[in-house]
């Protein structure tokens, strides 16, 4: 390749990388549209797609934050099943007010976030094992607090507060996928906007290089943990909210497509790190997917296949994007040194 056309090729496969996932979303809509004319492109449905998805995307943004920082936070499925659970528990059992519950719930999440970053960081764990033993022992927790049975409302049900939390329409559309836009919000302001972002990035690129600068690893990992915590705190509420009954064995079945959506998404909007826009673009994928194959009537085992399959093409797309991040980085001229993160004049 000559030279001259080397950066319009760097800028196609820029495009591709950062756009493509987004225009992956768009052929799929428009294919299901055409196959199932009377039933996918409509309002109902594209609303049951929002409102169903609304939990799974919110773990997926919760998880993308250790993500940024080379961690990873199996404890996001027992915790979203314990959230859940003492929701339910705190609202039916011991009549809390409902807006008390939620607040101690969503405070406890970002709680059990920094015991996990503590365990990661002080105990030197690794992350996959310390978030696996610390889910564990939620399970455990969850289990104890139900005894395996469901938590069911009385006669009188639930506050309708509580129920409008997940049931409430906004500008026609569900409130829970305003919850998803407003956390993406959020992330991408932290992630892309505020030192802690940068600092998180990195300490996932290079850990040695961060600790050389002077970036306080440990805290900003234990952040990065407290952050995905809190998520979870609120997703659980919102699945007590939505589901109405306390059931312990829920969670587990939201954790591949919460690690897909985070993974996936670092190939897209910024190829080779993971970020709040790209996670949002690759739940959406997830969502009109699962939601296309299901009204074609596929088997039940599809979706678990689906999931599995597309977590292997993300982390295959992720490693990729990130060694051609670091191969163009390499080919480079050489640039005036930056300040380092953290740098003050």
């Amino acid at each position: 390749m000559t030279p001259a056309h080397r950066p319009t090729a760097h800028r196609l496969g820029h495009l591709v990388g950062a756009y493509g996932l987004l225009a992956l979303t768009a052929l799929l809509f428009l294919a299901f549209s055409l196959a199932l004319p009377d039933t996918f492109p409509t309002l109902d449905n594209i609303s049951a797609v929002l409102s169903n998805q609304s939990v799974p995307a919110l773990l997926a943004l919760g998880a993308t934050v250790p993500v940024a920082a080379g961690k990873f936070d199996l404890s996001l499925g027992y915790g979203l099943g314990l959230a859940h659970v003492m929701t339910m528990r705190l609202v039916v059992t011991e009549g809390w007010p409902w807006p008390v519950a939620c607040l101690v719930v969503v405070l406890g999440g970002a709680f059990a976030g920094a015991l996990n970053g503590v365990v990661v960081e002080f105990a030197r764990i690794d992350s996959f094992i310390a978030t696996l033993g610390t889910g564990s022992v939620m399970y455990a927790f969850t289990g104890w607090l139900t005894d395996g049975a469901r938590i069911v409302p009385g006669p009188h049900g639930l506050p309708d507060g509580f129920t409008a939390l997940y049931d409430s329409r906004l500008l026609g559309l569900p409130v829970s996928a305003f919850y998803v836009l407003a956390l993406t919000a959020v992330l991408w302001v932290v992630l892309e906007r505020l030192p802690l972002g940068r600092y998180l990035y990195v300490i996932g690129s290079n850990r040695r290089a961060a600790d050389l600068v002077g970036i306080r690893s440990r805290r900003h990992v234990v952040h990065a943990f407290v952050g995905s915590g809190l998520v979870v705190g609120v997703a659980g509420v919102l699945l007590a909210s939505q589901q109405q009954i306390g059931n312990p064995s829920v969670g587990m079945d939201y954790l591949l497509p919460a690690f897909v959506g985070a993974l996936l998404g670092s190939t897209a909007v910024r190829p080779g790190r993971a970020n709040a826009l790209g996670t949002l673009v690759a739940v959406t994928v997830l969502a009109v997917g699962l939601a296309g194959i299901g009204q074609l009537g596929a088997a039940f085992w599809v979706t678990p296949l689906f999931n599995g399959g597309t977590l292997l093409v993300a982390v295959g797309l992720a490693g990729y994007a990130a060694r051609r991040q670091l191969r163009r980085r390499r080919t480079e001229p050489a640039r005036t040194p930056r300040e380092p993160p953290g740098a003050t004049s």
